[in-house]
């Protein structure tokens, strides 16, 4: 059994948590940690990280599924700022370059900004073999739907996302969203949405932009409005506040088009069970629950 057959917890709350994403395309392996100096050595690897810690900002490494698509001249580089939902794209010789971004602010890099989403599928084996079990024929699949060619990148396979128990796995940019359980037709319903910037709620872990209990909240609205027929863009809802109290958290969600107000009681929990890595022993979990949204 995988660490990912066992569904315990809530998916909502449990995003990766980042502002500012720097995605390199490698079209290599990808060792354990890519940073850890065994993918683009150590003296490259330990200057990456410092000076990506200079700008509080994340490193995905991320490729073609396909042989084909792994045969560059040139390495895509998007620089992400999931707070204002913008990706900027543009094309270098070599992972050195990563180190002469200025991670402040768009429009500093020399860089086109993009309207098109990227999905970025886990299919981090050597970090848990679930994202390649799981991540791989996802990839696969959409390879066959989204095939390759010199215009195309959308979907990307990408280095670990974190959650690994969640696959497969994905993160879904400009916005920075993670999204967990996924299978094809999910997915593609994922794509098709997210040309038109429409919330979805089936998979979604959270905006990583967001602490916890506020990713769990986010969603809840966002499904709460759905089951009423309404649907959101990403960026409409936005946390007006913020409150907890040990356990219990009260969060209050704005609907920036309509100004309403949500305000959203959660309780966090433990949950038994919950097996972080492929081989690890069953530990307990807290998670955070939703117990009521109200206008």
């Amino acid at each position: 059994m995988y660490c990912s057959d066992v569904e315990v917890e809530p998916l909502p709350g449990t995003a990766k948590q980042g502002g500012v994403y720097v995605l390199f395309e490698w079209p290599g392996s990808w060792s354990h940690d890519v940073l850890d100096g065994d993918t683009l050595g150590p003296e490259l690897s330990a200057r990456i990280k410092a000076h990506l810690q200079k700008w509080g900002a994340s490193l995905q490494l991320i490729r073609h599924s396909t042989r084909e698509g792994r045969q560059i001249d040139d390495h895509h580089l998007y620089i992400v700022h999931t707070e204002i939902g913008l990706t900027e794209v543009k094309h270098v010789r070599g992972p050195e370059a990563i180190l002469e971004l200025d991670l402040g602010g768009p429009g500093r890099n020399d860089a086109m900004a993009r309207l098109a989403p990227l999905v970025l599928v886990c299919t981090h084996g050597k970090r848990d073999r679930c994202c390649a079990m799981k991540g791989r024929p996802l990839i696969n699949e959409l390879n066959g739907r989204y095939p390759f060619n010199a215009g195309h990148d959308v979907v990307w396979e990408t280095s670990h996302l974190k959650g690994h128990r969640f696959a497969a796995t994905l993160m879904l940019m400009p916005w920075g969203y993670s999204f967990g359980r996924m299978n094809l037709e999910a997915t593609e319903a994922l794509i098709s949405d997210a040309m038109r910037a429409l919330y979805f709620v089936p998979g979604n872990r959270g905006r990583g932009t967001f602490s916890p209990p506020a990713q769990a909240a986010e969603v809840a609205v966002a499904a709460h409005l759905a089951r009423g027929g309404v649907r959101v863009q990403y960026g409409q809802l936005e946390i007006d506040s913020e409150a907890v109290e040990g356990d219990a958290a009260t969060i209050v969600v704005r609907n920036r088009e309509t100004g309403q107000r949500y305000a959203v009681a959660l309780q966090q929990r433990e949950v038994a069970g919950v097996v972080s890595s492929c081989g690890d022993a069953p530990k307990n979990g807290r998670v955070w629950e939703v117990l009521e949204v109200s206008a």
